[in-house]
């Protein structure tokens, strides 16, 4: 007889990150596990998609820790995320994910993948004039309430694996971050990164390289694993993305302060992400090992791959 398959339970399944780890242990009937995804309304065409695939739907809410349990119960491991730019709220994520942490807990998960980012309050003291503090008590809110959840995990006894994200390649076609024109026409890329290199990685690659961490199993567990695709300046990346669009495309520093003076919802929070990876370049690429990435996903895409296979969808003026 075989041995039945271990269930992953995927938080935000038709989304970027739960979407890839859902779709990678669909692709793979042989390893040993199935999908369990975890949706707000299984009624819709994604979830329907889903459930045509092979995956169980279940409905769970992160904002309702019963639910999240009920749906957790009968799991050997849990994929567990956020989405801040939801709601820009660092309470309501650090709600999330004690409610994710509980449940994993009463459920007896016995391993869970939390998808985080680190706390920069411990590189930049929130008395440090380096960058503003927002919110009274952030640097960088999106990344520092994931951060400061990883303890939640650990408090709930729950065998947990932190797993540090890097920026999405996909954000150049989803969150405005593409090539804008300029006053000539020229294509150019904002960011305020000086010449450091910033860690990416194809969102779909996320939920693989998720999948190589459950498949390693206890030997990850207790461990932070860091992903990346590759570690590319702005001029390498508008390099790159001007050969794949078959135009011209410049790579524009600007001060951290300019940046978070754009306007847009989020942008002094983003200003002061992009400062932190520029400034503590050594730490955030260390973290992020490529090579071991790849050991976890042998499919892992470098920047020039993602583009072959994502250019044309990368709206451009």
């Amino acid at each position: 007889m075989t041995a039945p398959r271990k269930i992953i339970a995927v938080v935000g399944a038709t989304g970027a990150q739960g979407g890839g780890l859902a779709r990678a242990i669909l692709e793979d009937p042989a390893g040993g596990f199935a999908v369990r995804a975890l949706v707000r309304n299984p009624e819709t065409d994604a979830a329907r998609a889903l459930a045509r695939a092979g995956a169980e739907v279940v409905a769970a809410d992160v904002d309702d820790e019963a639910s999240l349990a009920r749906a957790f119960a009968g799991a050997h491991g849990a994929y567990c995320v956020t989405f801040y730019w939801a709601h820009f709220s660092p309470d309501k994520e650090l709600a999330q994910a004690g409610n994710l942490a509980r449940a994993a807990r009463a459920a007896g998960v016995r391993h869970a993948l939390w998808s985080t980012l680190e706390d920069t309050r411990r590189f930049v003291p929130l008395e440090s004039q380096r960058m503003p503090t927002l919110m009274g008590r952030y640097k960088v809110p999106h990344f520092d309430a994931k951060g400061e959840a990883d303890e939640l995990f650990r408090q709930a006894g729950v065998p947990t694996t932190l797993l540090l994200t890097s920026f999405y390649w996909d954000n150049l076609v989803h969150f405005g971050m593409g090539p804008k024109p300029g006053p000539d026409g020229t294509l150019a890329i904002t960011m305020p990164m000086g010449n450091a290199r910033l860690p990416g990685i194809a969102a779909e690659d996320i939920g693989r390289c998720a999948y190589g961490v459950f498949k390693a199993g206890p030997a990850l567990v207790g461990r932070t694993v860091g992903i990346a695709g590759e570690h590319l300046t702005g001029a390498q990346m508008a390099e790159a993305l001007g050969r794949a669009l078959g135009r011209p495309v410049r790579y524009q520093d600007v001060p951290p302060e300019v940046y978070r003076g754009f306007g847009f919802p989020g942008a002094d929070d983003l200003g002061n992400m992009f400062q932190f990876k520029r400034d503590f370049e050594a730490d955030f690429c260390r973290a992020r090992d490529v090579a071991h990435s790849r050991s976890l996903n042998p499919r892992l895409q470098d920047f020039a791959a993602w583009l072959g296979a994502n250019a044309g969808r990368i709206p451009v003026a």
